[in-house]
């Protein structure tokens, strides 16, 4: 199965609640307020939040259709989430020098962080980067050793410390290693605890501290790995890590497992960060590149 097949496959649930809230709303008959208000309400209940929803509405008001059957509607409305999807949409980029490349990965536990960090390293060394992974997740044994599974599996050499060991400690002997072997990227863990923001902001500080001794540019990117199928949960994660810790950009995963995956969209257009990939399934390559005309086709339920 190719990866549009796959992307369409995942997004099947989103596009059938939305193809739901839809039914019955457009008849072939001019559109009325009434009807684009419908409309409007219909694109919120799937999740692709108040701003978005509103932008779509009145860009379909904007037209001034005579008449609009259901396809034409789902047509019209993959080119405006294709609008909204477009600027955001940014692959990883790990050019530039000093080597290693940092990336730390942050999100709550159970986001499928650890999984997405040994998909992203196997992305990257599909463009002969090569990869190292640093388990700075120290808090959770579980964490460390489900990374160390990923490194076998894809290849890569993973730095890893005893459980409740100093993260920093380990982000600092990863550097080193990475800058010793010729390593291109750096991938972090980090500990997913949000009830404790303090001493999450603590240690994050402190592991920027170490690397900017290292190396003054990293951390390059500060990527939130976000859990499609928490819905608007998503954007509350968003901001909250973004003032905490500055991040840089997104990746979404379990998009196969949720008809919530219009919050792809209400994040797009709320925050404007980066989306560097998203995931639709449970194996090594199903994560990839962010694409936003397939994805907003996949939303519509329209074939990629």
């Amino acid at each position: 199965m190719s990866w549009l097949e796959r992307l369409t496959g995942g997004f099947k649930k989103t596009a059938d609640r939305l193809g739901e809230n839809l039914t019955g709303l457009v008849k072939e008959q001019a559109l009325d307020t009434a009807t684009l208000d419908d409309i409007e309400e219909a694109l919120i209940a799937s999740d692709l939040g108040p701003e978005a929803s509103k932008r779509i509405r009145d860009s379909i008001a904007a037209r001034r259709y005579d008449q609009l059957d259901e396809r034409g509607l789902r047509t019209i409305l993959a080119e405006e989430i294709e609008k909204i999807l477009a600027p955001v949409a940014k692959p990883l980029d790990v050019w530039g020098f000093p080597r290693p490349h940092v990336i730390l990965v942050i999100g709550v536990n159970g986001s499928g962080k650890t999984t997405t960090i040994g998909k992203l390293g196997h992305l990257l060394q599909e463009q002969d980067y090569g990869v190292l992974l640093a388990a700075g997740d120290t808090f959770r044994a579980a964490a460390i050793e489900q990374l160390r599974i990923w490194g076998e599996r894809i290849g890569a050499p993973v730095i890893a410390g005893k459980e409740g060991g100093d993260a920093a400690g380990i982000v600092f002997d990863g550097v080193k290693q990475a800058t010793a072997t010729g390593i291109d990227a750096l991938i972090v863990d980090t500990a997913g605890r949000l009830q404790n923001k303090a001493h999450l902001m603590d240690e994050l500080a402190k592991v920027r501290r170490v690397l900017g001794r290292l190396n003054p540019e990293a951390p390059h990117d500060i990527i939130l790995v976000l859990d499609a199928t928490t819905g608007q949960n998503a954007l509350n994660q968003i901001e909250v890590f973004r003032d905490l810790a500055g991040v840089t950009g997104l990746v979404m995963t379990k998009l196969d497992g949720t008809a919530r995956g219009g919050v792809l969209v209400a994040a797009a257009e709320k925050f404007g960060l980066p989306i560097h990939a998203i995931g639709v399934g449970e194996g090594v390559d199903d994560l990839r590149p962010f694409d936003p005309r397939a994805v907003a086709r996949a939303i519509a339920g329209l074939p990629s």
